[in-house]
């Protein structure tokens, strides 16, 4: 008969998301139509809904709710591009990305806006266009209040302000064009050390110092760029 299960741990917010029905051998989530067999297989997919990225990149904040997928991410600090394209010389990190370039040569275009009769040949290309029917503007300029709907179009912007430093440190006679960088610098006077390794006690005032950390850990040789 019919029967609910939690699939995924006791946490309460873990709870309110992976409930899913079993009958009959089958595994159906209750989020959307997803079915299957395997009790892994909806382990899995429950982390689409619930938000869980269990697999986490110690070189960087990326992480990802697959272990293949963290593989596939770790090429990029590593340099190694195994998917090579055999119509161009184009080669990735990834799989995915290779599935995606390869529509550059076959023309297909399957992420489809349902607002207009556009179609695009990747989903982040879909999803940036989807903001000119909402009116948002998430990209915003650091050094005035203009905003945009385009990354590209605030790049654009962002020229206007070349060698422009408004950041400027009441400490010292710094100063900088990124708010990032300023608030990086701040550090350097406050003690702040905000930046912590999972892997020992070490922390650091500064990101890039903890990325350099964790190869002290993860063994990992990063290519040189001549």
């Amino acid at each position: 008969g019919l029967r609910s299960v939690w699939v995924t741990g006791p946490a309460s917010h873990e709870q309110d998301h992976s409930l899913v029905s079993v009958e009959g051998g089958l595994y159906s989530c209750r989020q959307c139509t997803y079915v299957t067999k395997s009790k892994g297989n909806m382990k899995r997919h429950l982390r689409i809904h619930t938000g869980e990225r269990p697999f986490q990149c110690l070189l960087c904040p990326a992480a990802f709710t697959e272990k293949r997928t963290l593989k596939d991410h770790i090429r990029t600090h590593t340099g190694e591009r195994p998917f090579s394209c055999d119509q161009c010389n184009a080669s990735f990190a990834m799989r995915a990305s290779l599935v995606s370039h390869m529509r550059t040569h076959t023309g297909d275009r399957p992420f489809s806006c349902d607002k207009c009769s556009a179609s695009f040949s990747q989903r982040t290309f879909l999803k940036a266009h989807m903001i000119t029917h909402t009116g948002e503007r998430p990209f915003s300029c650091d050094f005035c209040n203009a905003s945009y709907s385009l990354k590209g179009h605030l790049m654009d912007h962002m020229q206007k302000h070349a060698g422009q430093r408004p950041f400027c440190c009441d400490h010292c006679s710094a100063s900088f064009s990124l708010k990032t960088d300023f608030v990086n610098h701040m550090h350097t006077h406050t003690g702040e050390r905000p930046f912590s390794c999972d892997q020992c006690s070490a922390s650091f005032g500064q990101k890039g110092f903890l990325v350099n950390h964790m190869r002290t850990h993860t063994g990992i040789v990063f290519p040189k760029i001549n």
